[in-house]
């Protein structure tokens, strides 16, 4: 037995035939449907009267976006650098207390020796070996306190620069905040061409020019 041929009934094959009828009709159209969109003409657009702001709007986008463009860079810089001082100065306040622990060893060393050489005599040849380390556990010492000096020292100037990095990055931050927002503001006005959306923009754009001198400069 042979199965049985599909029966695609006339209701299908006459919906078939008028979709692709109405595809055709639709492609022969085309050019009649399109013909507003695409004129013979190029230089109908050019032939229409561009506002002198738009110019202006268009060259202080160029500018805003650059300067963002650059705080975010200077930022992201700035950012690492403090991360990284931040490691650093963590590490010597590390190497600090470990110089630190050794100290306190010592001195606790140092005082149970001399503990130790009050309870020998004076003709004791212990003694003389026991104030032997005694004077070298004291040199250790005072090794020790120099050596924490200059870690402190080198701590100290890694924190300053991780404040500085800070500094610097907060006004950039800042300024792509607003830069950004001005720009934004810019495309509006320039898609809807209406001016006061442009000047709205200023205020934005202006601080976030101050805040991107102010990440140079620190002067706020």
């Amino acid at each position: 037995d042979h199965a049985p041929a599909p029966d695609w009934g006339w209701g299908q094959m006459a919906c078939w035939a008028e979709i692709c009828r109405g595809a055709l009709s639709a492609w022969r159209d085309w050019p009649e449907n399109t013909a507003g969109l695409f004129p013979k003409n190029p230089t109908i657009m050019a032939d229409q009267p561009k506002e002198p702001w738009l110019n202006h709007m268009a060259l202080a986008t160029v500018v805003l976006a650059v300067c963002a463009t650059l705080s975010t860079f200077k930022g992201g810089s700035y950012s690492s650098q403090s991360v990284i001082n931040q490691t650093l100065a963590s590490n010597q306040w590390a190497y600090f207390q470990a110089k630190s622990t050794k100290q306190n060893m010592h001195e606790l060393q140092a005082d149970s020796l001399r503990l130790q050489a009050l309870s020998l005599t004076a003709n004791n040849p212990a003694k003389t070996a026991i104030t032997q380390k005694i004077d070298e556990y004291t040199a250790q010492i005072a090794r020790y306190a120099q050596e924490m000096k200059e870690i402190e020292t080198q701590a100290r100037i890694l924190e300053r620069q991780r404040d500085d990095a800070l500094r610097h990055n907060r006004p950039f931050s800042l300024a792509v905040m607003f830069l950004q927002v001005a720009i934004l503001l810019n495309s509006v006005a320039g898609l809807l061409k209406i001016q006061k959306i442009w000047w709205s923009s200023l205020p934005f754009g202006l601080t976030g020019l101050v805040f991107f001198a102010d990440g140079f400069f620190t002067f706020l």
